[in-house]
């Protein structure tokens, strides 16, 4: 089975009525087979965007309570695979919460990320390969 990664900006549109993604990550989220995997820094950037937007980042932790949501990654055991996938896009800049979803990719070799954000057509794990997506468009 296919793992789903699970990127900030699908978070904050499920969530956000408001957003412009909404609709298409719901009917997303309907389709995928829990769990989607992520990572804190993922939860720590969709709970500030969804509180900036004035939405509630505890619907956020529910589903990571529910089990809909998994944390995949252990940073601290990480961080040096990730620090290196950071200092190799460093042009970019590559975030925290990207480069941790790049590791997750290595480590869950048959995966898709669920994302918005375009840079992931950039990004490669395990030096040259793509990553799988689930993006709109």
């Amino acid at each position: 089975m296919t793992t789903t990664l699970v990127d900030t900006g699908p978070l904050v549109a499920y969530v956000n009525a408001r957003d412009r993604w909404h609709e298409w990550a719901v009917i997303q989220m309907q389709a995928l087979r829990p769990p989607l995997v992520t990572c804190e820094p993922v939860l720590t950037e969709a709970s500030f965007l969804v509180q900036r937007a004035g939405g509630r980042p505890a619907d956020l932790l529910r589903k990571l309570r529910q089990g809909v949501l998994v944390i995949g990654l252990d940073v601290a055991g990480e961080a040096a695979a990730v620090e290196a996938l950071m200092q190799r896009y460093a042009d970019t800049p590559m975030s925290l919460a990207d480069a941790c979803l790049v590791r997750l990719s290595e480590l869950f070799a048959d995966c898709r990320l669920f994302t918005l954000d375009s840079d992931f057509l950039h990004y490669r794990r395990n030096g040259r390969q793509s990553i799988p997506l689930l993006r709109p468009g």
